[in-house]
């Protein structure tokens, strides 16, 4: 029974949505997530060549250091070629009549729930990575934190944030 749970755990209808109600990302959302990766390793890569010129240029380094040194590289090599598509696969968003409800990981999977009268402020962020595959991020400020919805298409982004504020302001009137 549990197995038949875990393989239906990432199944997605034609309406995006999985068994259990919650939305996915769009396919193109790895595409970003592997341009971002490959600038992370461009940027470590130097580092370490830097490190590893003025080492042993300046210091006897000894051959264990450096075997250390390569694996570590790539084990985060490995890291940020597979991470992309283990985040896609488990990232999850749901957005209830009274909360905001994100589930997403790699190694700790972290499930956020923000209830939707405790929010204060909506952004919706596109970076140049994102805007190249048309994708935007909502963060979600309350008082107690910060939530993001990452990697959505444009227009459901804006679709989010614009609900959200109306349903925001809608409690606000009621209050008064």
């Amino acid at each position: 029974m549990k197995r038949d749970k875990m393989s239906n755990e990432f199944k997605v209808d034609e309406k995006g949505l999985t068994t259990d109600g919650y939305h996915v990302l769009p396919r193109r959302s790895v595409g970003a997530m592997y341009i971002g990766n490959v600038i992370i390793l461009a940027i470590m890569s130097a580092i370490v060549y830097v490190v590893y010129a003025y080492s042993s240029q300046y210091y006897e380094v000894p051959g264990t250091y450096n075997v250390l040194m390569m694996i570590a590289y790539a084990l985060i090599a490995a890291y940020l070629a597979l991470g992309p598509l283990v985040y896609y696969a488990r990232y999850r968003y749901r957005i209830d009549g009274d909360r905001i409800d994100i589930r997403k990981g790699i190694l700790v999977i972290s499930h956020t729930v923000v209830p939707i009268e405790r929010v204060h402020q909506l952004e919706v962020a596109r970076g140049p990575i994102n805007n190249l595959f048309r994708l935007a991020d909502v963060t979600i400020t309350t008082a107690g934190g910060i939530a993001s919805i990452q990697y959505l298409e444009i227009p459901v982004a804006e679709d989010i944030a614009d609900s959200l504020n109306a349903f925001i302001n809608d409690v606000m009137r009621k209050r008064e």
